[in-house]
Formats: C-alpha cells, structure tokens, sequence
C-alpha cells in the first residue's frame, strides 16, 4: 500500500512557474507508476502526466506537452511535477496518483488504472 502526500501549490501569474512535489509513503512506492491528473470547478479529472515505476518512460498529455515536466526519485520516495508558462486554464486541484507496475503494461491516462490518490494541492493561474 502506498499513501501519497502532495505539496507546492499556490497562486502565480500567467506564464509562471511552479514545481508540485508528491511525497510517497510505504515500502513499494519504487515498484508503482506515478502521475499527476488534474481537476477544475465543474470538470472531469484529467490526466496530466505520467512516469514509469523506474523513471525510464514518461508520458504527457497533449495540453501539458513541452511546458510540464514530470520526473521522480526513488531514493526519496518522490514525484515531481514541473510547470512552466503556466496558463488560467492551468487552474485545478492537482492530484498524485499510483499504480502498481505491471511488466509489459504501458503508462495509463485513465484514472481508473491508479489505486492509490493524495488529497490534492490547488494550483492556480491568474490573468
């Protein structure tokens, strides 16, 4: 079992940058999956980024691509979200998912495939 516990949120202006952190509790975060998804007032969580038990495969949503960076350290039991030229419609709760690793299973965008969720951190964006 993992327990998860996001920080780093905040206000910044349009074209800003923030780094989100997840931090990881129990001895199997190294064998999980992570990612990020995101949620707005009103709207579906959507998947943001994601990162593979080893680090070694990364995957990003087509709104995030070349601006969001996702990346992790095991020795910490860390997951980083790094975001840059931040927009309004950046604006969400940011949560930090994971899945435990199935070989020769490729990264997940679907909420369902994650077990384990923090309680999210707000990010948002101003004009």
């Amino acid at each position: 079992q993992v327990q998860l516990e996001e920080s780093g949120g905040g206000l910044v202006q349009a074209g800003g940058s923030l780094r989100l952190s997840c931090a990881g509790f129990g001895r199997t975060f190294s064998s999980h999956d992570m990612a990020w998804f995101r949620q707005a007032p009103g709207k579906e969580r959507e998947f943001v980024a994601a990162i593979s038990w080893s680090g070694g495969d990364t995957y990003d949503a087509d709104s995030v691509k070349g601006r969001f960076t996702i990346s992790r350290d095991n020795a910490k039991k860390m997951v980083y979200l790094r975001m840059n030229s931040l927009k309004p419609e950046d604006t969400a709760v940011y949560y930090c998912a994971a899945a435990p690793q199935v070989p020769d299973t490729p990264l997940s965008d679907s909420p369902r495939r994650y077990a384990y969720w923090g309680q999210g951190t707000q990010v948002t964006v101003s004009s």
